[in-house]
């Protein structure tokens, strides 16, 4: 509901700004300079409750820039950083010299006329986007965990830092790689657009390189005919998920947990009354024994030279490269370093402090 609130708002910013810059530039200062001097401006009620609305709206679309899946927020992003930056330019090589002429044309010290609203806000926020600008394109990305497909190792209300470096530089809205740095390898947790639609971002972990043979057998990964070390560690369950096997998986000797079922129905069922969350439906793993068949997410693809594939850690609630494909280089975003911050009202009631400051395995 927050977030929806956030979206609305933040889609108001840019037509209640544009409304505020030319009340500002062409209209306030005609009412000021027609007021005694030192005298309050009567601005219209309308033009009250924008300037006082703006900071909100501001706020909300920075808020969603920090927490979005969706790619395309990069656009939007270069365009706030434009418009800030504009209008402090037009401001100071244009504009105030208009309000200075139209100031000693009505006998008026021009130094004591009032700063437009918005020059000052934009005299204020275009350093500071300019350096959100480069830091969330070329430094580290904040992320927001959308769904369960990365439990446990992730959970959804988990807020990571996402390394831009790790993969390569590339030109924010455009994606064209300008620096080449690194490749990911196998085991990494990592950002990408997902080839589905490249305007939603989607987090998964590294299982397939370039040219491996990849097989998934009962949710244990073999590649290249070489099985990758499954330990069974017990069962898991937290009101929402009931019953699961909880397995360590060693990658290139970098161990994290999976979440999986040996079962192949689906596991999912309407909703329990003992999961507090707000999801479409429960899961519960029923291994019976007699008429065992594959596992649901069995599954064996070649990679194809400079793509990836890219698996969730929760095997049965996962949807990843097994069902839609592989991943281009081209779309990698970087690689998933850090959570830096974890707010779930569901799950925990508020931020989960033991989860800030874990490191991604």
């Amino acid at each position: 509901m927050i977030d929806l609130i956030v979206e609305q708002l933040s889609w108001l910013a840019l037509p209640v700004l544009l409304i505020c810059v030319i009340d500002d530039w062409f209209l306030r200062t005609g009412r000021e300079l027609r007021v005694a001097e030192g005298a309050r401006i009567h601005d219209p009620v309308i033009m009250k409750f924008l300037y006082g609305v703006l900071p909100i709206l501001v706020l909300a679309s920075l808020y969603r820039l920090l927490s979005a899946q969706r790619a395309d927020l990069s656009f939007v992003l270069v365009l706030i950083t434009a418009i800030s930056g504009v209008v402090w330019a037009l401001e100071h090589f244009v504009f105030r010299h208009i309000r200075t002429g139209a100031a000693l044309a009505a006998g008026r010290d021009p130094e004591k006329l009032q700063l437009p609203n918005t020059v000052d806000y934009a005299r204020s926020f275009f350093p500071i986007m300019a350096v959100l600008l480069v830091v969330r394109s070329f430094i580290f990305e904040p992320y927001r965990i959308p769904s369960d497909s990365m439990m446990p190792t992730l959970l959804d209300g988990d807020f990571i830092v996402v390394n831009k470096f790790a993969y390569g530089l590339r030109w924010p809205v455009m994606h064209q790689k300008f620096l080449s740095v690194g490749l990911p390898m196998r085991g990494d947790v990592v950002v990408f657009r997902w080839p589905p639609d490249t305007g939603i971002n989607y987090v998964k972990r590294v299982v397939g390189l370039p040219g491996d043979l990849v097989e998934i057998r009962s949710d244990q990964i073999f590649i290249n005919g070489r099985s990758i070390s499954f330990k069974f560690l017990g069962r898991y369950q937290d009101g929402c998920y009931l019953n699961m096997r909880l397995a360590e998986e060693n990658m290139e000797g970098r161990p994290h947990k999976v979440l999986h079922c040996l079962s192949g129905d689906s596991l999912a069922i309407p909703l329990l009354p003992s999961c507090d969350r707000d999801i479409s439906q429960s899961y519960l793993c029923n291994e019976a024994t007699e008429n065992r068949v594959d596992d649901s997410g069995d599954a064996t693809m070649q990679v194809p030279l400079g793509q990836y594939l890219m698996v969730g850690d929760n095997r049965d609630n996962s949807s990843d490269g097994r069902y839609w494909g592989f991943v281009d280089e081209s779309l990698l975003v970087g690689k998933a370093n850090l959570i830096w911050f974890n707010w779930d009202l569901q799950r925990s009631g508020g931020p989960n402090w033991s989860r800030i400051g874990t490191q991604i395995k």
